[in-house]
């Protein structure tokens, strides 16, 4: 039994040319190699997020629900980030 299977697709042209680029320099025997090695990058970064999700996320969602997290005022937080940028916009201008 084959452990392949033909799929027809259809990608905007400028994917489409990104594909045709990518054999014609070299770096990809096959069209199918790039769309292979295009969707093992996409499972590598889903891997990624359910391991930060997993890892990082749930274990501080679950102490904050429980009260032993610590919490930031969001509007606090939007008035730092606004502070900042307008310090960045004001140092970039004096340049």
């Amino acid at each position: 039994m084959r452990n392949t299977q033909s799929l027809s697709i259809t990608l905007p042209h400028d994917m489409a040319q990104m594909i045709k680029e990518k054999v014609a320099s070299g770096a990809y025997a096959s069209e199918s190699e790039v769309i292979r090695d295009g969707l093992r990058a996409l499972r590598a970064r889903d891997a990624a997020v359910e391991h930060w999700l997993r890892d990082a996320v749930v274990p501080v969602f679950d102490r904050a629900m429980k009260g032993e997290e610590k919490l930031l005022d969001a509007a606090k937080v939007f008035s730092g980030l606004e502070s900042r940028d307008r310090a960045r916009k004001s140092k970039k201008a004096a340049r």
